[in-house]
């Protein structure tokens, strides 16, 4: 006699991007989806950054109040919805993280010298141009100009770190900075 045993059915995963367009239409599931498919995540970022873990939570929640509020802002053409997400959630951190803990004493009337939402575009993006020439150049050249303005070493201490001659660290850098140039000269 053979026993029947109903088959499950797996239902598909819901891709992030669909998520945020449901909350942005006012699902909650979706929302609560979202969350816990990422709180985790971006209570560790908030962590890392205010290395508090109230203020994290406090963090998280405002991280998550601003995806609720600014979901109908997602694009899917523009790319997939982690990544908004995880932009989403590190302005909110860093909001956080500008927050006085103790109240601020008067502050004098002198303009204010933090880059505005322009400039950080501008460094963003630049950031983003020169990690991504970094992929183009061979490993031995990454590994010099990474420990050189990554790690702070001077060339001394790189070449002592990698077990190579000075003039060898030199030969690599300057190379390096060349083909870096080049590279960013293509992206442009």
């Amino acid at each position: 006699m053979a026993i029947a045993v109903p088959l499950r059915t797996i239902a598909p995963v819901e891709s992030d991007g669909d998520l945020i367009r449901r909350t942005a239409d006012g699902d909650g599931s979706a929302f609560e989806e979202l969350y816990r498919r990422y709180a985790r995540a971006v209570y560790g970022l908030a962590l890392r950054r205010l290395r508090d873990r109230g203020r994290a939570e406090e963090a998280v929640q405002d991280a998550f109040a601003s995806l609720w509020r600014s979901a109908a802002t997602y694009r899917p053409d523009r790319g997939p919805g982690a990544p908004w997400l995880y932009t989403v959630a590190r302005n909110a951190i860093v909001d956080h993280a500008r927050r006085r803990v103790e109240p601020a004493a008067e502050a004098p009337d002198l303009p204010s010298t933090e880059p505005g939402p322009d400039e950080r575009a501008q460094s963003a993006f630049v950031a983003w141009r020169v990690h991504r020439a970094l992929e183009g150049l061979p490993e031995r050249e990454r590994e010099v100009i990474s420990l050189a303005y990554w790690s702070g070493l001077s060339q001394s201490e790189v070449a002592e770190f990698l077990g190579i001659p000075l003039g060898t660290v030199k030969t690599r850098t300057r190379a390096a900075l060349r083909q870096l140039a080049e590279i960013l000269e293509e992206l442009e």
